[in-house]
Order: structure tokens, then C-alpha cells, then sequence
């Protein structure tokens, strides 16, 4: 396939669009969506899809991609293209992992070199938020950052230390007007896993607690300075309704969850399985079912993956080690049948997965022109067979070590096709991928 002159016409018995489902023709012109027309309006070089669904490609505003510095663990190649066969077009790096990190606005100008001409889709970055460094963070937004990430725990990376609550409530003051998107656990609340290849003992030193009482912390600072404030991964229902609450009063304040806190359960993870050790950890099966009820209530703003590889020797399979294994899932190429898989058994449709993984990110990160298919928006598309069932076979994954906690799990949903500004692209062919600015700059 390739790009007519002019404009561009994809046919779609399924087209996904913020209002649902519909029959139409999406017309593309210079990489954006100029309309929708009737199904029977369609030129003869137009590209047809049949009964494929048409998605908007979909927005991950939570990966971990390691470059520069930590390359050996991802890298924008492999993360972009892993990205890319998942049906996810725009991606927003995490600043911590590479080396440095993303605190400064030279740190900024590194990685963005070590980006430029190896994405397959377009991306963009947060800054960091870490004490030593609160007087770069203007320039860093100025710098075209969506925001600033901050733990309020140890991070797992000496280089990117925790914000205490005074440190927080500085850096929210530090830059009016801009996102804050934080880790919300608690230290004090969070005992030390001892050595143990049992998963429920490591459950047992990250308890919900943990969660509950860094989102208050969070939220007081968001009250006391009126800034934004996301909370990153969601794994604990018993927040919720603190942020129910705070919404209620004013306070502006979204919430993501992740594809393995809606698909697995503590209740499945095998002793010794530290591919499914993440931070915070995947809880019980009521834990689940409340957060898929927030998720369908609107509680929860969106869905994306964390995803965070390592090299395979830190997830420490010759011990199973909870304690001494990296906190972090690589699943960025799997969210949307992972998903999928689960939302449909909830009678969920493909609007809803549309909204939760491709607006509400979108929207959540300051993405006006991504993630919704509608005039105006970025020709980024995805034909997707939502009746295809496929094994996760590690050995087909692009991240660079394909360790996860999927593998010969029975899934749902394949990507047949995608465009990314109207242009056809897959994960074999270059990179063509944009660096994105929150100013709306591109390169």
C-alpha cells in the first residue's frame, strides 16, 4: 500500500470513533483526518478493510525506554517497533532508566538525540522531577517535556532519588500550570521483602496501604498548590475513592491503570515467577474486579502499559528472588489483546478500549491531535481483527528481551494494518516516527 496523492481514503464496515462504531470512509490529507464519509463514498484507490475494525492508533504515555545509558535493557529501535506491532503510535518516555536521566534540558537534548531517526512511531518525553534539581525544571518545560515524573519512594535507580512531601509540594510550585505524573507509594508504609521466591510474601511488603497513603500526600500537595497531578499505575483500589473525593472538590487529578493490574492476579502468580513482579504488585482478583468497575465507571482515565524490561539476569530466574528481582513489565506490544481479551469477556466493546487507550492518554498528557479519529486529528490508524485468537510466543516479540509474563497465554485481538500520518508502516520498515514537543513541535 501507499499513499495516494491528495487524499487518502480507508474504508471500514467497524470505524471506532469517539461517538462508536460506525460504517465510513475516513479521508486523510497531509497526514491529518479531514472527514468521514458514508461507507458507499469510496474511491477506487482507496485502501478497503472489509469487516477489520479501524482504531485510532494507540497512545502509551507510560514506557520505559532506556536509551541512552541502559540500552542493553530497550532501546527506541526495539521499544518503538514493539510498540508499533501492538497497534501503539505515540509513545511518552519515562525519564528514568537511561543515563542520565531526564532532569535537565541537556539531558533532554542527549536523549533526544539518541531518538532522532530510530523511532517507528512518534514520541515524546516527560522530565523528571528529583531534589538537587528543582531550579532546571523551567527550562526543562520550556524544553517541550508533557511534564514531570516524580517517586515518592525509592525508585530502584540511584540516580533518580524520591520527592518527599515538602520536595513535592516545591517542585508543583516550581513550575505553575504544568503535569505532575507521580509513583505513589509510601516508604513508611512499604517493609522490606525479605528473600523469598514466594510471591505472596513479596505482595505482603507493598500493601495497599502503601498506595492509599502516597495518593493522600499527593493530593494534599495538589490541593495546596492547585496544580495537575496523575497518578501513575494504579494498582490499589482502596485509593480510589480519595480520588473520587478530591475530584468532587476541584482538584485536578487523573489516574492510569495497567494491562496486568486488569488482566493477571496475584492468585496466578507461580513461586519463583519474577517475570510478574512489577511496583506497585499485581493484587487479588476482587482487587481486579474493582478496578475494571472504576474503569467502566470513569474512575480510572486510562489504560497504558509501564513498560519497564530489564536485562533477562535482573529478573533473577536462578533464584526466583521477589526481593532481588527488577520491578517492571515489558508488555507495550501486548496491552491491546491483553486488553481486549479481558474487556470483551466484560462486555466492554472496542470503543470503550479506543477511549481508554488512545483518547484518555491523549487527552490525560496534552496530545490534542492524537488518538481519536475525528476531523483534524492525526492520520494515525490501526486495522485490527478483533475475532483473531493468537498464543503469545515470546520469540515473536520486537522489545528487545522478549521475558514475559504473557507467554502461551491464549489472546484476542490482532493489528493487521497501520498508518502513521496517513503513510502505511510496519514494524520491518524504517523508522519513521516523530519527536514530539508539548509546544507542538515535531522533528
Amino acid at each position: 500500500m501507499t499513499e495516494a496523492v491528495g487524499v487518502l481514503a480507508v474504508r471500514s464496515r467497524r470505524v471506532v470513533t469517539p461517538d462508536g462504531e460506525r460504517a465510513a470512509v475516513v479521508r486523510i490529507h497531509a497526514g491529518r483526518i479531514v472527514g468521514l464519509t458514508e461507507h458507499d463514498d469510496f474511491p477506487a484507490d482507496g485502501v478497503d478493510l472489509g469487516e477489520l475494525a479501524l482504531l485510532p492508533g494507540l497512545v502509551d504515555t507510560h514506557v520505559h525506554v532506556n536509551e541512552p545509558g541502559r540500552t542493553e535493557w530497550e532501546g527506541f529501535e526495539t521499544a518503538t517497533r514493539a510498540a508499533l506491532a501492538g497497534g501503539v503510535t505515540t509513545i511518552v518516555d519515562m525519564p528514568l532508566n537511561s543515563l542520565p536521566p531526564t532532569v535537565t534540558a541537556d539531558a533532554l537534548r542527549i536523549k533526544r538525540l539518541a531518538a532522532a531517526g530510530r523511532c517507528h512511531v512518534d514520541v515524546g518525553f516527560w522530565g523528571g522531577a528529583v531534589p538537587g534539581h528543582l531550579a532546571d525544571l523551567p527550562d526543562l518545560h520550556a524544553a517541550g517535556v508533557f511534564g514531570f515524573k516524580a517517586f515518592l519512594i525509592d525508585s530502584g535507580v540511584p540516580e533518580f532519588p524520591p520527592l518527599d512531601p515538602a520536595g513535592l509540594v516545591a517542585a508543583l510550585r516550581a513550575v505553575p500550570g504544568a503535569l505532575f505524573v507521580l509513583h505513589a507509594e509510601d516508604p513508611a508504609a512499604v517493609a522490606a521483602a525479605p528473600p523469598s521466591d514466594r510471591y505472596a510474601d513479596f505482595v505482603a511488603s507493598r500493601p495497599p496501604a502503601a498506595e492509599t497513603r502516597a495518593v493522600a500526600v499527593a493530593l494534599q500537595a495538589a490541593r495546596a498548590t492547585g496544580a495537575k497531578v496523575h497518578i501513575l499505575h494504579l494498582s490499589a483500589a482502596d485509593a480510589l475513592p480519595l480520588i473520587t473525593a478530591a475530584r468532587a472538590d476541584g482538584v485536578a487529578v487523573t489516574v492510569e491503570t495497567c494491562p496486568h493490574y486488569l488482566a493477571l492476579s496475584a492468585e496466578a502468580v507461580p513461586d519463583g515467577g519474577t517475570q510478574f513482579k512489577c511496583c506497585p504488585p499485581i493484587r487479588d482478583e476482587a482487587n481486579r474486579d474493582a478496578l475494571w468497575a472504576a474503569l467502566a465507571d470513569g474512575d480510572i482515565d486510562c489504560v497504558v502499559s509501564d513498560h519497564s524490561p530489564c536485562v533477562p539476569a535482573l529478573k533473577r530466574f536462578d533464584t526466583g528472588d521477589f526481593a532481588a528481582a527488577w520491578g517492571g513489565i515489558a508488555s507495550v506490544q501486548l496491552g491491546l489483546p491483553v486488553v481486549w481479551t479481558a474487556a470483551r469477556r466484560r462486555g466492554h466493546t472496542l470503543a470503550d478500549v479506543a477511549r481508554w487507550m488512545a483518547a484518555s492518554p491523549a487527552r490525560v498528557a496534552g496530545l490534542p491531535t492524537k488518538g481519536r479519529i475525528a476531523p483534524g486529528a492525526d492520520a494515525d490508524l490501526i486495522a485490527v481483527d478483533p475475532d483473531a485468537e493468537f498464543t503469545v510466543d515470546p520469540a515473536l516479540l520486537w522489545h528487545r528481551h522478549p521475558v514475559t509474563p504473557y507467554a502461551g497465554q491464549r489472546l484476542t485481538g490482532v493489528v493487521r494494518a497501520a498508518w502513521l500520518g496517513g503513510r502505511p508502516v510496519t514494524p520491518h520498515g524504517p523508522p519513521t516516527g516523530r519527536l514530539l514537543t508539548r509546544n507542538g513541535a515535531a522533528g
